[in-house]
C-alpha cells in the first residue's frame, strides 16, 4: 500500500550524497545511482531555503535541497538534477527520466502537481517543487509493489471473462496458456524494461523510439479503446448489483443498467479527480476483495464440492486438456484471448510514484503475472465443475457457479455477498482504467497535440478536461441502453471491433522496445529483457495474427452479417483511430504547455 516518507532531519550537520566517482560520465538521460554515503558540509553552506547564488548566477536562485537537511546548497549538475532533465541531443525535451520519481517537475508547484513530462496526476503526490518557495518539505507519498501489482491484476483480469472459457471445461487451460505464453509474457517483460527506463508510459516509449506523432497515436489508441469498453464492463457491474439485492431480473433492464453505469462511472471519475493516491487504494483493495478473494473462494468451493462426492459437470480426464478443434472458429477464439490479457502496460504511467521503480516495478509485474494466470485458469475450471456447459451465462455465469456451490453447503446468503464483492472488483478495474490512459493522453496533449480545453487540469493536477470529454461519451453510450432494448449485443460487437485499435498500440510498443535497444543502447535500464528481440518479436507476431483475426466474426456472432463484419471493423478503426492524426495536423503553437 502507499507509504509516506516523513524522515526527520539528520541530527547535526546537514548531509548530502557525494558526487559520482571519477570515470566516464553516463549520458544525461541515464539514471544516476551514486550512493557513497553522506558527506558533512561546512557550516557556511547550511543556509536557508534559498542559498546565496554561486558566482555567475543571479541572486536568490532556488537551489537543490539536500534530503534530510534544514538548508539548501548549490550542487553540481551531476547531483542537483531537476526532476525533468534536459533531453540529450536529438531527443524531445520533457521526458520523465529514471531517478526523477517522486518529485515535481522543473516548475514544481507547492500543491504537489506534476511537472513537465509527468502525466496528469501521476506525478509525486504532496512533494514541493523546485521553485515552490516554501521552506518546509511536505511528506512524499509512494506507491508500493502491492499497489502496482494489484492495480495491474485488476486492470488485466476480470472475472467477467471466465464464463465463456468455462464452456470448454478442462480445455480452457490450454486456451488460456497459449495466449499467455505468446502475449502476456512478452508484454510483462517488455513493459518492465520500458517502464523502469523511460517514465510516462506508452506515449513516451513510442515517442522516444519513433516520433511524437506515433507516440500520440499510441496513447490515443490505448485511451479510446477503453472509452467504448467502459459501458460493457459496467453492465457487468449492474448484473452483479442485481444479484446482490436478490433482483436478478434487473440485469435485463436497460434503465437499471444505464443508471448503474452512470453512477459508478462518475464515482470512479470523482475518485480520480481527487488526485493523490486515492485511486490506487481503491483499485488495490477493490481488486483484492472483488477479484482475488472470489477467485480463491471459487477454487476452494470446487475442491470441497468434489471432496463431498459431487460429480463435476465437465469431464476432468487429462486428455481433455486439449480442446476439440473446430476449424477457423477455434483459432479465432484462442487468438481473441490475446486481448483478454491486455493492460499489463497501463500502470507503467504510475511507475514514477514508486520509491525504487527499477526494482519495485519489475517485482510488481512478477506478482501480477502469477495472480493473473491463477485467476484465469483455476476459477474457470471451478465454474465448469459447477455449471452445465449449456447453462453457462456469459454475464451471470460466475454468480450461478457461486449459487450452485453455496446452496449445496447451505450458505445461500453468501451468494449476495459475493455478488457485491465481484461488483466492487469490476468497479476497481474501471477506476484503474479511468486514471491510467487519460493521464498518459494528457502528457502527450501538453506537448502541443491537443486543444487547450483537453489539457485543463484541476488544483490536484488531474486531467479534468480529458475526463470531461470521456464522461460525455460514456454517458451518451449508457443512455443507449434505455433507448435500444437489445443494445448490449451491439456494444459487445463494438468492443470486439475496437480491440483492433488496441492491437495496433501493442504493435507500436513491441517495435519501440526493439528500436530503443538499438537507438539508445547505453541508457542504463532498471531491468533488461533477456533476448529482447526474440521476446518482443514473439509478442509482435502474436499481435499481427490477432489483428488479422479481428476482421473475422467470432463464433456465435449474429449482430452483423459475416460479409459486412470486416468492413465494419475497418470503419470503426478509421473513425476511432483517425482523430490523433487530425489533431497532429491541426496543432497550433498556442496548444503547447510543456
Amino acid at each position: 500500500m502507499a507509504t509516506t516518507d516523513s524522515r526527520p532531519p539528520t541530527a547535526g550537520v546537514p548531509t548530502i550524497s557525494a558526487p559520482p566517482p571519477a570515470g566516464p560520465r553516463r549520458p544525461r538521460h541515464a539514471r544516476a545511482q551514486w550512493d557513497t554515503g553522506p558527506v558533512p558540509l561546512p557550516d557556511a553552506v547550511a543556509s536557508p531555503a534559498v542559498a546565496p547564488a554561486p558566482a555567475g548566477l543571479p541572486g536568490g536562485v532556488p537551489v537543490a535541497r539536500a534530503v534530510g537537511s534544514p538548508g539548501t546548497v548549490p550542487l553540481p549538475d551531476a547531483v542537483a538534477s531537476p526532476a525533468v532533465a534536459p533531453a540529450p541531443a536529438g531527443l524531445p525535451g520533457g521526458t520523465r527520466l529514471p531517478g526523477a520519481s517522486g518529485s515535481a517537475g522543473a516548475s514544481g508547484s507547492a500543491s504537489g502537481s506534476p511537472g513537465a513530462g509527468v502525466p496528469g496526476s501521476s506525478g509525486a503526490v504532496g512533494s514541493a517543487g523546485a521553485g515552490a518557495g516554501g521552506a518546509g518539505r511536505a511528506p512524499q507519498t509512494y506507491l508500493s509493489v502491492f499497489n502496482i501489482a494489484m492495480m495491474t491484476t485488476v486492470t488485466v483480469m476480470s472475472l467477467r471473462a471466465l464464463p465463456p472459457m468455462a464452456t470448454y471445461g478442462l480445455g480452457s487451460v490450454t486456451m488460456w496458456l497459449v495466449p499467455a505464453v505468446v502475449f502476456l509474457v512478452p508484454t510483462a517483460l517488455v513493459g518492465a524494461e520500458l517502464a523502469t527506463t523511460w517514465k510516462g508510459g506508452v506515449y513516451v516509449w513510442v515517442r522516444e523510439a519513433l516520433s511524437n506523432r506515433f507516440g500520440f497515436l499510441a496513447i490515443w489508441l490505448q485511451w479510446i479503446q477503453n472509452v467504448v469498453w467502459y459501458p460493457t464492463q459496467l453492465a457487468f457491474v449492474a448484473a452483479a448489483f442485481a444479484f446482490m439485492v436478490g433482483r436478478e431480473h434487473l440485469s435485463n433492464s436497460g434503465l437499471f443498467t444505464a443508471v448503474v453505469i452512470l453512477v459508478v462511472y462518475w464515482v470512479a471519475t470523482i475518485i480520480t479527480l481527487r488526485g493523490g493516491n486515492l485511486f490506487a487504494k481503491v483499485s488495490s483493495w477493490g481488486g483484492v476483495i472483488g477479484t482475488v478473494i472470489p477467485g480463491i473462494l471459487l477454487v476452494v468451493l470446487a475442491i470441497a464440492w468434489l471432496g463431498t462426492g459431487q460429480a463435476s459437470q465437465a469431464p476432468l480426464e487429462a486428455d481433455r486438456l486439449i480442446p476439440p478443434f473446430t476449424g477457423i472458429a477455434s483459432i479465432v477464439l484462442v487468438v481473441s484471448n490475446v486481448l483478454a490479457f491486455a493492460g499489463m502496460e497501463v500502470n507503467a504511467v504510475h511507475a514514477g510514484q514508486m520509491r525504487d521503480p527499477s526494482r519495485g516495478y519489475s517485482k510488481a509485474m512478477v506478482v501480477s503475472f502469477g495472480l493473473i494466470l491463477a485467476v484465469c485458469i483455476l476459477p474457470t475450471i471451478a465454474v465448469a465443475i459447477a455449471v452445465p456447459n449449456n447453462q453457462v451465462g456469459f454475464t451471470n455465469g460466475i454468480f450461478e457457479a457461486f449459487r450452485v456451490f453455496l446452496d449445496h453447503f447451505n450458505l445461500e446468503w453468501a451468494v449476495y455477498v459475493m455478488a457485491g464483492a465481484i461488483g466492487l472488483g469490476a468497479v476497481a478495474s474501471v477506476v484503474t482504467w479511468v486514471a491510467g490512459p487519460s493521464a498518459g493522453l494528457l502528457a502527450a496533449g501538453r506537448t502541443g497535440l491537443l486543444p487547450q480545453f483537453w489539457q485543463r487540469r484541476n488544483k490536484h493536477g488531474v486531467q479534468e478536461g480529458i475526463l470531461a470529454v470521456q464522461g460525455v461519451v460514456v454517458t451518451a453510450l449508457a443512455l443507449l441502453f434505455v433507448a435500444i432494448p437489445d443494445v448490449s449485443s451491439a456494444f459487445i460487437a463494438l468492443v470486439d471491433m475496437a480491440a483492433a485499435l488496441y492491437i495496433l498500440m501493442y504493435l507500436l510498443m513491441f517495435a519501440s522496445a526493439i528500436i530503443l535497444r538499438r537507438k539508445q543502447p547505453n541508457v542504463e535500464r532498471g531491468y533488461r529483457v533477456p533476448a529482447l528481440n526474440l521476446v518482443a518479436g514473439v509478442g509482435f507476431a502474436a499481435c499481427v495474427l490477432a489483428l488479422i483475426m479481428a476482421f473475422i466474426p467470432p463464433a456465435g456472432h449474429s449482430v452483423i452479417g459475416p460479409a459486412a463484419y470486416p468492413w465494419m471493423v475497418a470503419l470503426v478503426v478509421v473513425v476511432l483511430g483517425a482523430p490523433p492524426l487530425v489533431f497532429y495536423a491541426l496543432r497550433k503553437p498556442s496548444w503547447k504547455r510543456e
